[in-house]
């Protein structure tokens, strides 16, 4: 369906910030090109037309974290604090993190 070698930088959909220009200007770019099914993709080419690149995060965590379920760590606050996004955690673990931060 892409008719590149490799897909355009993109965001991973588990959270992203952007200011309201870039949100106006994505909306104006994403009805000009045909829609891919890769949400990510998608956004990574209207962004690509924009000539706009994605910056990484470290508090940006969309392929999980990496932890040990038994761990005390994990229910400590200063384990979540510089997080902004965290992906693939269930219901009741992003509640208790909120609870925990």
């Amino acid at each position: 369906l892409y008719n590149k070698n490799i897909y355009p930088p993109y965001a991973g959909g588990g959270g992203f910030i952007m200011n309201g220009a870039l949100a106006k200007r994505l909306h104006k770019t994403s009805e000009t090109l045909e829609l891919y099914p890769i949400d990510d993709v998608f956004l990574g080419m209207c962004l690509e037309v924009l000539k706009v690149s994605p910056v990484g995060h470290e508090g940006f965590k969309t392929f999980g974290i990496v932890k040990n379920k038994n761990s005390k760590m994990n229910k400590e606050p200063c384990f979540y604090r510089s997080m902004l996004v965290v992906h693939k955690l269930l219901p009741p673990e992003l509640l208790q993190m909120w609870d925990l931060v």
